[in-house]
């Protein structure tokens, strides 16, 4: 009896110091180095109220918003993965099919890959600067103002994350919808 009792003391004593103390520790370290990122790099709206994330991506569907690329997990960050369907999947392809058609893509003007494609976590925020500058023409549309301004707000708006892996510079879709719509207002 006396060893089962050590054993239990020894177990809580180890869950309490690798589970609690280490998560902790971990925690607040994060709070001190990164305290955005640690708290999930919320974005909030002049009231208060949380609209998103920088690191997780939402579904735009209205011509007034830059769109994210599709997501195979409905944009819930509670279960993030793609679909693991194959190329030759028709799932796969008539939903590529369709959001090339969303795009009003013609042969003439080919839709940027990465508009048709789903990443692999089906939540990534950012899509490449060529792919902002494909829909400014909808977004200037739909919100009546020149291309010209649409464009500006891109190339403000994006950066290179730098590295090899990386060449082209992004854009976080959330925060251009933020910007347009704060370029909107009177």
């Amino acid at each position: 009896m006396e060893t089962l009792l050590s054993s239990l003391r020894i177990t809580v004593a180890t869950m309490v110091l690798c589970v609690g103390g280490y998560t902790g520790v971990v925690w607040a370290i994060g709070r001190a180095v990164a305290p955005d990122l640690a708290e999930g790099s919320l974005i909030t709206a002049p009231d208060g109220t949380i609209v998103g994330s920088r690191q997780v991506a939402q579904a735009f569907t209205q011509p007034q918003y830059f769109w994210s690329r599709p997501s195979a997990v409905d944009y819930n960050a509670a279960g993030a993965g793609g679909s693991n369907k194959s190329p030759t999947s028709r799932d796969l392809t008539d939903r590529a099919k369709e959001t090339v058609a969303a795009y009003g893509a013609t042969p003439e003007n080919p839709l940027p890959a990465e508009l048709a494609a789903a990443s692999g976590a089906g939540l990534d925020p950012h899509i490449t600067e060529r792919a902002a500058l494909y829909q400014a023409e909808r977004i200037a549309r739909a919100r009546q103002l020149p291309v010209d301004r649409i464009n500006q707000l891109i190339d403000r708006s994006a950066f290179s994350p730098g590295g090899v892996l990386t060449p082209d510079r992004l854009v976080n879709v959330l925060e251009m919808n933020l910007a347009l719509d704060n370029a909107a207002a009177p």
